[in-house]
């Protein structure tokens, strides 16, 4: 039975890059092959108000770019109350299924409503569960106590929840939603593109990361790990991405005198150039301490280049298992020996793992969820 999905997120990829929005493009692209997709979201630089792409129309509500989107180091409450009266546009349509993420939470008022009216069922996939200690971390006191109480009284309410990991299948749980209502499903790989992926010659052994230049990928300890890694090994480290951070990473990077071992660069516009990165790469070095799933880390595993994770790193289990897990202070003597070495292949546990995250489960997967839900 062919389904009207309104997939709800006020970023899109390609036109803004990130794990989660990566993600949510593989699933619409795949349910656009037997159903009918529409995805609401921002207005970034390059899209058009309404346009096809794969499959799936496109309805872009309000103009935004990388500095209105986020306002001092963290997601502009005023863009995400924007981009909530906006998909008053949804009303003009009848939709089956409503497909949104979470977050900013500002927009689930409205969609309960549409819901109610409509008769449509929401899925809410989940990719981290905030308790008040990490919201008033984020806003502040009385602002961060009052979302708080705002977002837990708004998670509950979807006809089903798509979790991105165990970790967080369990703190939905926790927070009181029904077992049998939470699935957990992230499809992140697909192996067609991977396996048309070759790795070019460096000239000197690469370290990288990519990611959103913001505080919580803690960029600093990792120029910290890789300037002591440079102390034994001659290595290249690359850092992609960008974000509110990157001034002081600069100014980092000048301090430490690392300028002929650190090179930034942009986000890739094109995927594949990102893979043939990864897969030059003699491994990836992920500091994070806020991290729902990290979608980079999966995406490298599966292209062959090792992971080192610090032991505080929140990546659930299923990923970390497959990783380099180690004291923050021992990660660059681990590094350097692989570099040494020049074997990849051994830093590499349980790849067995990896067959949850392909992409090729996606329909499969919601057939069962859309016939749940009848």
């Amino acid at each position: 039975m062919t389904m009207k999905i309104a997939f709800i997120y006020d970023a899109a990829y390609p036109w803004h890059v990130g794990g989660v929005e990566a993600v949510n493009r593989n699933e619409a692209v795949e349910l656009a092959k037997e159903n009918e997709v529409h995805f609401f979201t921002m207005q970034w630089p390059g899209m058009k108000p309404e346009f096809n792409d794969e499959g799936i129309h496109y309805h872009a509500l309000r103009r935004v770019n990388d500095g209105g989107f986020y306002r001092n180091e963290r997601r502009s409450i005023m863009e995400a109350a924007a981009f909530s009266a906006g998909l008053s546009r949804i009303f003009m349509h009848k939709f089956d299924v409503i497909i949104t993420n979470y977050f900013p939470v500002l927009h689930l008022p409205l969609l309960y409503l549409y819901c109610r009216l409509t008769g449509c069922r929401l899925i809410m996939q989940v990719v981290e569960v905030w308790d008040r200690k990490y919201w008033k971390s984020y806003l502040g006191g009385f602002s961060g106590t009052v979302a708080a109480a705002y977002a837990s009284a708004l998670m509950h309410g979807a006809s089903f929840y798509v979790a991105n990991s165990t970790a967080t299948a369990a703190k939905l749980e926790a927070a009181g939603i029904p077992k049998e209502k939470v699935g957990i499903f992230s499809p992140v790989l697909d192996d067609r593109a991977l396996l048309r992926i070759k790795a070019r010659r460096a000239r000197r052994p690469m370290v990288l990361f990519s990611g959103r230049f913001i505080k919580e990928k803690r960029i600093d300890k990792w120029l910290d790990v890789i300037k002591k890694a440079s102390e034994s090994v001659k290595i290249t480290a690359v850092l992609i991405g960008s974000g509110p951070e990157e001034a002081s990473i600069k100014k980092q990077i000048r301090s430490m005198g690392m300028g002929g071992t650190v090179v930034l660069r942009g986000f890739y516009r094109d995927r594949r150039r990102l893979y043939e990165q990864i897969k030059s790469s003699r491994a990836l070095l992920n500091m994070s301490e806020r991290e729902g799933l990290s979608v980079i880390t999966i995406e490298s595993l599966a292209l062959g280049t090792p992971v080192f994770l610090p032991s505080y790193s929140p990546i659930p289990a299923e990923i970390r298992e497959m990783c380099v897990v180690d004291e923050e202070g021992r990660l660059a003597s681990r590094i350097a020996r692989l570099i040494a070495s020049g074997e990849k292949g051994q830093y590499i546990r349980n790849r067995k793992g990896l067959q949850q995250f392909r992409i090729s489960r996606v329909n499969d997967f919601y057939r069962k969820v859309f016939a749940g839900l009848r």
